[in-house]
């Protein structure tokens, strides 16, 4: 489900912060795109970070949440804005080895709702990462919530799933990337790369 804002002005926030970068671009899913939104810039200002998180807070407002989980980094920032509105603990997941985990002495108890934050979701990678550990730890997932969801929709969580804009942004598998075809490097923007 998308948010209420409408999506042209979604698109001016982060053209306007420089947030929506053009070019050719490495996501975190290892597929390529034209484009790339670096939420980071975006979530710098705080009447967008409050705009956005009261999007996703407003959605999950009456979902009985208890805690807020965010995979690092992306997720952080505005799953904390998140918690804070909702008045529930917040926490974040990190990679160790390449392997999502809470550290910190983060724990999730069992029988706790969950809402997972994430800022970006194209495959939904390092959400499903948090999703698993949330049933690990025998707490119940209470839904998701991202700022952007590149996959228009079409990336389903077996909860209640809402995001602030909605995209149907083309990404391609490297061995089949036009720009690459072209001559063209992939630049890897965001936590795990180099932009």
């Amino acid at each position: 489900m998308a948010g209420k804002l409408p999506k042209e002005q979604v698109l001016d926030i982060f053209r306007e912060t420089k947030a929506l970068l053009e070019g050719h671009f490495q996501l975190t899913s290892g597929l390529h795109s034209s484009q790339y939104f670096q939420c980071a810039r975006v979530l710098q200002y705080p009447k967008y970070l409050h705009l956005f998180a009261g999007e996703i807070a407003n959605h999950f407002e009456y979902s009985d949440v208890e805690v807020v989980v965010s995979p690092a980094i992306g997720g952080v920032v505005v799953g904390t804005e998140v918690g804070r509105m909702l008045r529930v603990r917040s926490m974040f997941t990190e990679r160790k080895d390449g392997k999502m985990e809470l550290r910190r002495g983060f724990e999730l108890h069992p029988g706790e709702r969950v809402l997972v934050v994430e800022d970006v979701v194209t495959t939904g990678g390092s959400v499903f990462e948090v999703v698993e550990l949330v049933n690990k730890a025998g707490a119940k997932l209470a839904g998701v919530g991202y700022i952007v969801d590149r996959s228009n929709g079409k990336l389903k969580f077996d909860a209640k799933h809402f995001s602030v804009l909605q995209l149907d942004v083309v990404a391609y598998k490297p061995e089949e990337c036009p720009l690459c075809k072209q001559g063209g490097e992939a630049i890897k923007p965001g936590s795990r790369g180099n932009y």
